[in-house]
């Protein structure tokens, strides 16, 4: 494979000290070369219509649950027995877009259309709201929990990240200095660190939990642009680049940044990703027509599978791995939501199954 590389001084360094900031650029793989995915697709339909399911979680006790976000509501599914229950929230349009378990199985969640983040008590159904505390942040979008159980969120159009402390309700907020950055997807580190999508330039960037204070990383390219985002278990990023139909990782140990073409050309509009234990990658390509994909890569060797989606998916925005490997999917466009098991765990969802019967 030939492969281009630059090399540009900068302070790329995600922790602080000063990097050689490294690109490498390659060159797509031949489509001999993209295997056929192996893996079975379950998907259901949610319960109210027209409900635009946007993001899946996983909740503690594995079941599926889902954001309703022209429904007002927020769903759960039980894998085993395809039992399905809605919760309807407190305020009118909230707008459901995101959602975060915390350790005690609450689960939480941005209201996009209304400027609040909500929290949704399962065992009761009783639902507690948060609302921002600056008129400006009115779309919270991601939310994810730190190892100290603070919620960090990013404000797409309002340009803010913010945290919540569950233990007091305060919100303290900070403006992206990027204007129109359009903060998007977020991860954690394993140090506690945010690191989140520049959706609106060719840019990461990372907030410090004590501080919050943003720097930001600029991607080699002037196209890209990183939508969502995931963590490895070694704190290496892949960021899907919706734009010019690319997967990106940056190590942040090295700054290093590398981009392959996706399976689906640079018209393919890689979207919804997330990382399974075992180190596999999974994002789908919304702009392969009639049908969506999902996409596996292998790190290790740096390879493609593919397969579509059987409803077509009408987008996938996002994604959650369980801790036995399947993929949680919403299918917004055609209102449902699914999992994606490779061999093993779909030899786990047979028998699980088979044992509720």
């Amino acid at each position: 494979m030939n492969t281009k590389k630059l090399l540009t001084e900068g302070t790329a360094a995600l922790f602080g000290a000063a990097l050689l900031y490294s690109v490498t650029l390659a060159e797509p793989a031949a489509g001999s070369k993209v295997q056929a995915l192996d893996v079975a697709i379950r998907e259901w339909s949610v319960p109210t219509s027209n409900s635009n399911p946007h993001d899946p979680a996983v909740a503690p006790d594995g079941s599926l649950w889902w954001t309703g976000q022209l429904s007002n509501r927020l769903g759960r599914l039980d894998p085993a027995t395809g039992i399905m229950r809605e919760y309807p929230l407190k305020s009118p349009n909230t707008g459901p877009h995101g959602l975060a378990f915390d350790r005690e199985g609450n689960v939480w969640y941005t209201g996009n259309y209304s400027g609040l983040i909500g929290k949704l008590d399962p065992r009761t159904g009783n639902v507690s709201e948060y609302k921002m505390p600056d008129s400006r942040a009115s779309d919270p979008h991601t939310p994810v929990f730190d190892q100290q159980e603070i919620l960090w969120f990013t404000v797409q159009g309002g340009n803010f990240v913010g945290r919540l402390d569950p233990r007091t309700g305060k919100i303290d907020l900070k403006r992206v200095p990027t204007e129109d950055a359009l903060p998007y997807g977020m991860v954690i580190t394993s140090k506690g660190v945010p690191i989140f999508c520049e959706f609106g330039t060719n840019k990461l960037a990372k907030i410090d939990p004590k501080s919050m204070e943003i720097t930001e990383y600029k991607l080699p390219e002037k196209g890209t642009r990183p939508r969502r985002i995931a963590i490895t278990k070694g704190d290496i990023v892949y960021f899907t680049d919706f734009d010019q139909g690319q997967l990106g990782r940056f190590n942040p140990a090295t700054g290093e940044v590398k981009m392959w073409l996706s399976p689906g050309g640079s018209q393919s509009s890689p979207y919804g990703i997330t990382v399974t234990p075992d180190g596999m990658l999974w994002y789908s390509e919304a702009g392969v027509l009639p049908k969506n994909t999902i996409v596996r890569f292998d790190p290790q060797t740096e390879t493609f599978a593919s397969t579509t989606i059987p409803s077509g998916g009408g987008v996938v925005r996002n994604m959650a791995a369980t801790p036995d490997g399947r993929v949680y999917i919403a299918c917004s466009g055609v209102n449902k939501v699914g999992i994606v098991m490779a061999n093993q765990a779909r030899v786990r969802d047979t028998a699980l199954r088979s044992s509720t019967n």
